[in-house]
């Protein structure tokens, strides 16, 4: 970091929530710390409770009030349905909710593409489990009439479609590889796995004189921690203006961002320039 970029905001330093893999070829990409893992499987278990809950609400629709229907078709049942249909998108949308924290904290691999697939997208499935069944009865229904059909199939309809696609599907699925990539991104360049990121956004940077962090926030303070840490908090990626964050305000030249950008080190720039040498010797001697 530059001198003279002196952040004028409170930086705050965050637990480590990560661990590197061993290397072998058995291991993971990339993997969390055993803190991690356990806030994802509490995460996970809090999700598939919030799909059970709308699903059970789901059941009772269907089994109980759809079929009162043929006794009475009242203002009341009509109300019924409608408040359980809303409650089931709100279960079905709390557990996405949970699962995608779950995702970032533990992502999956995108080498096995069904389980990368299901793992991300699993919100938007069991919101369309916890809906889908129930609107198809909602139109089939014979005892209801075609106003009160357009009412509560609408609103199934507008729930649904709420919950599958506002929170459910994740359109920037986490992947080990990404955190892979980014962690060794940091660690070329500046030495360590640390980023830093404020409240509101949804990038990491690479320092904190960035003025991008220095702008005003919820709550005035610059956090700083892994690439895990920033995905945790709930940020997407590293910026994709991270070159020229480096060499603007980072302290970093044009040279040694172009030597991350090939996926060099400096270790191995010294055996590139050890290997050059020897094969100009070798020619020279030929050459004799």
């Amino acid at each position: 970091m530059s001198d003279d970029a002196t952040p004028k905001k409170k930086v705050v330093r965050v637990e480590p929530a990560a661990s590197q893999p061993d290397g072998s070829p058995d291991t993971p990409v990339w993997k969390p710390n055993e803190e991690a893992k356990g806030q994802a499987n509490k995460l996970r278990i809090f999700a598939w409770i919030g799909w059970l809950l709308a699903i059970a609400t789901e059941a009772v629709l269907i089994f109980w009030v759809l079929r009162q229907w043929a006794e009475r078709s009242d203002t009341a049942n009509m109300w019924l349905l409608i408040g359980g249909i809303v409650l089931t998108g709100i279960f079905a949308s709390v557990g996405s909710v949970f699962w995608k924290k779950a995702n970032r904290l533990d992502p999956a691999s995108k080498k096995d593409t069904v389980r990368f697939f299901v793992q991300n997208q699993l919100g938007a499935i069991m919101s369309v489990v916890a809906f889908l069944p129930l609107i198809i009865l909602i139109f089939m229904n014979k005892d209801m009439d075609g106003k009160q059909k357009a009412i509560a199939g609408s609103i199934g309809v507008v729930v649904a479609a709420i919950a599958v696609f506002a929170f459910g599907a994740d359109y920037s699925p986490p992947s080990q590889e990404q955190y892979a990539e980014e962690e060794n991104i940091m660690v070329q360049l500046t030495g360590k796995d640390e980023v830093v990121w404020v409240k509101g956004g949804k990038v990491f940077h690479v320092c904190d004189a960035v003025p991008d962090v220095n702008k005003e926030s919820k709550d005035g303070q610059i956090y700083v921690g892994t690439v895990a840490d920033a995905h945790a908090a709930g940020k997407d990626r590293l910026t994709q203006r991270w070159e020229s964050e480096a060499v603007k305000y980072c302290g970093y030249t044009q040279e040694q961002v172009d030597a991350v950008n090939l996926g060099l080190t400096q270790p191995v720039n010294e055996e590139t320039e050890a290997t050059t040498s020897e094969e100009n010797e070798t020619e020279a001697e030929t050459a004799e």
